[in-house]
């Protein structure tokens, strides 16, 4: 029987007995389903993820759903007991729909070359699947490995995820972009014995040296026996003794692999955060669960149907790839998009012209792209035909209400459902966004809004008390578990434990802060870490910079406290102006305004900085943590920076910084 340790709350371990069910054909909402869907998942938290409400594919089961039995309570876990169900997760993302539909096309891949898209049929996914997992099985690779995936955004990277997941191998994909460093890091700490790659990458137009970064970073991973190199260009590489050159392999594997039966809690993958907040941590997800979820909530708050486009712009190497590049879309039997450019090569309208020729239906991005479209104005989105657009989503960080507004209006031209979703690595899916929900009901810009079903919020006051009625702000927190929550990290099951589930015993800790409004919505304000404490105030950084962002001339911003000789701690805000931008101490004037108009004169921020750019990771996250240590004069120990999209971004911020010192000192 697989076995889960959490937390010691029996009230957050109330269990959700075989919720772990593959999804054959998710049912369409209807009005009266959704009702009866949310007033179901509301009384039987465990027994509404049992069938109905929805189809399952009993052909990815080699033994039916067994029940739950809960362990006894130990001094530090409950046991947490799962039901033996053997299943084969890509049957459900594979042969069930070759059985049905074999010519349906699987996967759209937009190359980085504008206008060579390819598309894969499943039979044809499946063919690629089987042979490169035959060429695994050769190799020595068995269930229970674990194996790297350093590759770019393409349907041999997609084969690759899918190939260890039929053999049982465990994958860890790693963003085709870290550095060598980090690659090997990440190999070392998941104990992977095999690389999949490339020999070169290429995106926005440029050659990325894959091969290398990895021959650099295996020179330190001693569990690593084979290196597979497929030719994504046609440079040569050097190939060493590790070296397998995988599309010769493959030419010559069976294109036919019996799926190894899996217990629904044996592991699927594991994906590295970005370690911004320290260490990388190696989040555990597992078979039936995970995927479970990610198809449901593709499938409802997207309102993805049969024969629609769907079009996530993530990398695989992040969680958002994972479930709504891959597994939700091709367990739902869907047509999933791969991007392997940039929203700007080779010019701002890469995006919507993809969305004119691919016919896309629904596009699902980070705000960080929108806010940089938004500063190159409207004429690159109104080029191009946006008709077959029905649904857009944002996804990364919470959206300001100006790119929102611009989304909506511009891109979407006032007609499409736009879901602001909040969810994490650790919880596999999307957890609250404003769809699925009665018809026309209304969608607040900028705010997530509802939970999805079986998904259970409340905020926490600092004492650990929930707060009840509306209106209120904490730390939001879930009350009960559901199918695509993290089982563990890797190797670390106390860290696990004591990051998610030691501040408040008996819930899930999401590790942000956000508002319940009158009306009883869910607004994330940001991440709890993010929190400043000005003359006892205590204020997300979030707010501040979302009460910024609406200023027509500042497309992004971030905020970060410093220490104050009198509040204790005050507010330094970096920020980037648009183009040709005139009367800069104009600017900084409004920007305050607004703040103490939108929040409160406590919550100005005492400095602002205009900056070229602002210090992002390669999936496009600020890092704070490096503008904390300019402010505070530790520019001399600034870390791990190889996760940056541009490290010399640390140097021009630095120069900026001390040119503005030197401005104020002199003043």
């Amino acid at each position: 029987m697989g076995m889960l340790l959490l937390n010691t709350q029996a009230s957050f371990l109330s269990g959700f007995c075989r919720s772990f069910l593959t999804v054959g054909a998710v049912c369409q909402l209807t009005q009266t389903s959704l009702m009866q869907f949310r007033s179901h998942s509301a009384l039987h938290v465990v027994g509404w993820w049992l069938p109905p409400p929805w189809r399952l594919s009993r052909q990815g089961w080699l033994r039916p759903w067994a029940t739950l039995s809960r362990g006894k309570p130990s001094e530090e876990f409950l046991v947490f007991v799962l039901c033996l169900n053997l299943c084969f997760l890509t049957v459900n993302c594979l042969d069930q729909h070759v059985e049905k539909s074999p010519n349906r096309v699987a996967l759209i891949w937009e190359r980085d070359e504008p206008g060579t898209a390819v598309h894969v049929t499943y039979r044809e996914l499946l063919d690629l699947t089987c042979r490169l997992a035959n060429t695994l099985k050769k190799y020595g690779i068995q269930k229970g490995d674990k194996v790297a995936i350093y590759m770019s955004v393409s349907p041999l990277s997609v084969a690759a995820m899918l190939a260890c997941a039929r053999i049982g191998a465990v994958h860890t994909v790693v963003f085709a972009g870290f550095s060598s460093e980090s690659l090997a890091g990440r190999i070392m700490d998941s104990e992977c014995k095999a690389v999949i790659t490339y020999n070169q990458g290429v995106r926005g137009g440029r050659i990325i040296e894959l091969k290398m970064t990895v021959d650099e970073a295996v020179k330190n991973c001693p569990s690593v026996k084979h290196v597979f190199v497929a030719q994504r260009t046609d440079n040569k590489t050097q190939m060493g003794d590790l070296d397998v050159p995988l599309e010769e392999e493959m030419a010559k594997a069976a294109s036919v692999c019996t799926p190894e039966s899996m217990d629904s809690e044996d592991m699927l993958f594991m994906l590295y955060t970005s370690g911004s907040t320290g260490k990388p941590k190696g989040i555990v997800h597992t078979q039936a669960g995970y995927l479970l979820y990610a198809a449901l909530t593709h499938k409802y708050v997207f309102d993805y149907r049969q024969g629609d486009v769907f079009g996530c712009v993530a990398d695989i190497g992040w969680i958002t790839g994972h479930s709504y590049v891959v597994y939700g879309p091709l367990c739902n039997g869907g047509t999933t998009v791969l991007f392997e450019s940039t929203p700007v090569y080779p010019d701002p309208g890469r995006y919507w012209e993809m969305v004119q020729r691919l016919k896309i239906n629904q596009f699902y991005g980070a705000p960080t792209a929108i806010r940089l479209l938004l500063n190159y104005g409207d004429k690159w989105v109104k080029k191009y035909d946006r008709s077959s657009l029905k649904t857009l989503g944002s996804v990364g960080e919470p959206i300001n209400n100006e790119a929102w507004q611009w989304f909506y209006h511009v891109v979407g031209e006032g007609r499409c459902t736009l879901v602001d979703t909040w969810w994490q690595t650790e919880t596999g899916g999307i957890c609250i966004a404003p769809r699925p929900s009665e018809e026309k009901a209304d969608i607040i810009p900028a705010m997530a809004m509802r939970p999805f079903f079986g998904i259970f919020p409340v905020l926490m006051d600092e004492n650990g008390r929930v707060l009840e009625g509306n209106d209120v702000s904490g730390a939001l927190c879930i009350t009960e578990p559901w199918p695509g929550l993290a089982r563990t990290i890797y190797r670390d099951h106390q860290r696990f434990v004591d990051t998610y589930f030691k501040a408040y015993p008996g819930y899930y800790f999401t590790g942000d802060g956000a508002y319940r409004t009158k009306e009883g919505y869910y607004q994330i304000t940001g991440r709890m870490d993010d929190v400043i404490n000005i003359s006892g105030h205590r204020l997300g950084t979030a707010e501040i910079e979302d009460a910024m962002a609406d200023h027509p001339d500042v497309p992004e911003t971030a905020v970060i406290g410093y220490p104050h000789e009198i509040k204790g701690e005050g507010a330094f805000a970096f920020i980037v102006l648009k183009e040709q931008t005139a009367h800069i101490d104009h600017v900084k004037e409004e920007l305050k305004t607004i703040v103490a108009t939108k929040i409160a004169k406590y919550a100005v921020p005492d400095h602002i900085l205009v900056v070229k750019r602002l210090p992002k990771t390669r999936s496009g996250k600020i890092m704070r943590r490096l503008l904390r240590k300019v402010v505070t004069e530790q520019s001399s120990n600034m870390g791990d920076v190889t996760t940056l999209d541009d490290p010399s971004v640390v140097t021009e911020i630095l120069d900026a910084y001390q040119k503005y010192k030197k401005e104020k000192s002199s003043s």
